[in-house]
């Protein structure tokens, strides 16, 4: 983030309390102390978040075919015709797109690793396409095995 000249986040998550180690950095709190000690200021946008109904709806989805949620590499034709009629056709994009930092990038996040297989990637091609904003899908950088040599 601090590469791409990230200033703000934009989390677009409905719950903000993850469980478990792997995701402790994302709960909220440490979260934000996080990004205050980087520079980078804090928003959360439960409007652009998917409902617990159709979190569900994806979820059982994707079991039904035997994937699960953090193995899935991209998002069902159906949850995307509902996420953006239930969710982007009624948020106020308008004033997501006024709040927008003036100096630096602003970046959407939630938790999935490819953005095909997150809402998020949704939200950012509807205010690319209504906005004319660009997107760039940001992503941490390769994580080099212990026996990988320089």
């Amino acid at each position: 983030m601090r590469a791409a000249g990230v200033t703000l986040l934009i989390d677009v998550r409905q719950r903000r309390g993850v469980r478990g180690p792997r995701y402790a950095w994302a709960n909220s709190k440490r979260l934000q102390e996080a990004l205050a000690e980087a520079g980078v200021n804090y928003r959360h946008e439960p409007q652009l978040a998917p409902t617990p109904e159709l979190r569900q709806s994806l979820q059982s989805a994707y079991a039904r075919r035997g994937i699960g949620q953090r193995s899935r590499q991209e998002l069902s034709p159906e949850y995307i015709e509902r996420f953006q009629a239930e969710i982007l056709d009624a948020a106020d994009l308008d004033s997501v797109v006024a709040t927008l930092p003036a100096e630096g990038q602003a970046v959407l996040m939630c938790l999935e690793a490819e953005p095909q297989a997150c809402h998020r990637s949704l939200v950012a091609e509807r205010l690319a396409d209504r906005y004319g904003l660009k997107v760039t899908h940001l992503r941490p950088p390769a994580r080099r095995s212990a026996r990988a040599h320089g």
